[in-house]
This record gives structure tokens, sequence and C-alpha cells, in this order.
């Protein structure tokens, strides 16, 4: 009796090809699923779309009964006055800086951190790793004043590295690459490349950089959001006299005794677009590494 030829997505490295009766078994979506998926779709685009039109109309109509649900013809206008009133060229920079600085970081920092928990053997390795775990049970408001007096004694406040620094370090992020890294990285690869003669630095370089692609791609993303839309520290460390980002930028255009809601959606508006340009961008890359890395997992 010969060999069984194996099927044709073996022989190429790939996945292998499922059989025939398990296609004709698998789901396939029906008029409910497209219809869930098109009430999930609505209900995500709508905020982003009534700011758009909240910031085409004037405050006046804003505060009638029933809302408008259709566009104006303010919005020029409005962007105009937001974007001088609130200086968002120079706050979309800063923030562009302190996001960028704050997700390289928290990338970089949380794979070799994490690395370290899931391949290495070190005294008292799970105790840390539950001290790292409990520290984000711990809420930021009670670090706030602590850091506030550090950050004044060496002279940051008003600076953005008084909000990079402090957020290079995350939790979450070790905890990520830390889960990731454990199913996604064997150790014997580690094993090889150490009895071939390749250094520590060469090991993370070739071996666990390329494994922890798709999670750093994940954690870079989720990070630069937070960071982008930051605002409960930034606006005790900056003030927008000095160095805000946007969120603090935008609070400016709050104050007042009667505040215009339609240049704050406009402002909003122009604070969204550059997280919107970088998911189009990237989109596709970071769906990809994700997907890379359900299927290596």
């Amino acid at each position: 009796m010969g060999d069984v030829p194996a099927p044709a997505a073996d022989r190429r490295g790939g996945v292998a090809a499922a059989p025939e009766g398990d296609l004709m078994r698998a789901p396939r979506a029906g008029l409910i699923t497209y219809a869930v998926l098109a009430v999930v779709t609505v209900g995500s685009l709508f905020p982003l779309v009534w700011t758009a039109i909240a910031a085409s109309r004037d405050t006046t109509r804003l505060a009638q009964t029933p809302p408008p649900f259709w566009f104006g013809g303010n919005l020029p206008r409005n962007l105009r006055i937001a974007w001088t009133d609130a200086n968002l060229g120079e706050a979309l920079l800063n923030t562009t800086v302190v996001a960028g600085s704050v997700a390289a970081g928290t990338v970089l920092f949380s794979t070799l951190a994490g690395f370290a928990f899931a391949k290495l053997r070190f005294r008292f390795g799970n105790a840390l790793l539950m001290v790292v775990i409990g520290t984000m049970m711990v809420p930021p408001q009670l670090s706030v004043v602590p850091l506030f007096m550090l950050i004044a004694e060496v002279s940051w406040t008003d600076r953005l590295q008084s909000v990079i620094l402090p957020a290079l370090a995350s939790a979450f992020g070790v905890f990520f690459m830390r889960q990731h890294l454990s199913r996604a990285l064997p150790s014997e690869l580690i094993e090889a490349a150490r009895v071939d003669g390749a250094s520590w630095p060469r090991v993370v370089w070739h071996v666990v950089f390329p494994a922890a692609r798709p999670a750093m791609a994940v954690l870079g993303m989720l990070t630069f959001v937070m960071a982008w839309n930051d605002f409960f520290w930034p606006v005790i460390a900056l003030t927008q006299n000095g160095s805000p980002t946007v969120q603090v930028a935008l609070a400016g255009l709050g104050r007042g005794y009667i505040p215009d809601q339609s240049v704050i959606m406009a402002g909003a508006l122009l604070g969204t677009l550059p997280l919107l340009l970088v998911f189009v961008v990237f989109g596709r890359q970071i769906v990809g590494g994700i997907m890379r890395g359900a299927v290596k997992g």
C-alpha cells in the first residue's frame, strides 16, 4: 500500500486544506448576521458623523429640540475659529511627539520585559510578574500628587517630557507581550541561537523581535490611541500657554460664560482626523499582523 499524498497546501508549507465535507458544513453569514453588523457599524460611526454635523452648525441650532441630523454651512468658519483659538497646529505637533514617543517606548520596554518574564528563568520572576500585574489595579489618581511633586522638583512642569517619561512603562504592555511570546516564541529557538554563539542582543533583534512583531503592532496602535486621547495627566502637567496637547488645547475652547459648542465640536473633529488617518494608512498592516499572530498562536 503506497503513501497517501499530502494535501497541496501542506506541500507548500501552508495551512492544510479543509476536507470538502468541512467546507460544506462551514457556517455562512445570513441576513441576521448582516443586519447585526449593519446596526453595529451605524452605531459606531454615529458619534463621529454627528460631531461633523454639530461642527457644521451654530450653537443656537444645537440647543434646539430636536437636534440637527444633517449638515449646515458653518463648518469652514468653525474649523477656522477652533484652529486659531486653540492653537491646534502646535497642539497637534506636540501630541504627535508625545503619542509617538510613548508608543515606541512602551512597545520596546514591554517587549523586552515580556520576553524576560516569558522565556528567562531568574529568582523571584513569578513574584515580580505578580507585582507588575498588581500595579494595574492601582487607580492612576493615587499617583498624581507624588508624580506632580517629582516633576516640579526637576522643573519639568509644562514640558512634554513630563507627559512622555511617566508613560513609557506599561504593566498592561508587559503582560500583553509576555502572554504573546509565551506561545509564539519556542524556547528551542532561543537555545539554538545561543548554541550558535549569538549574544543576547542578537537573540533579541533576530529572534524575539520578529516573533513579537504582530503583538508589537497591536500594542503600538493601542498605546498611540490612548496617549493621543489622554487628558487627565496632561491637563495637570501642561498648560495652554506652554506646550499643550490636543486634549488640553480643546479644553480651553470650553471655557467662558457661554461656550460655543459648535466650535468645540469643530476642534474635536480636527483632533480626531489624525487618528483616522493612522488607521487608514496602517489599518491593513495591523489587521494582517493580528491574523498572522492568531494563526501562529
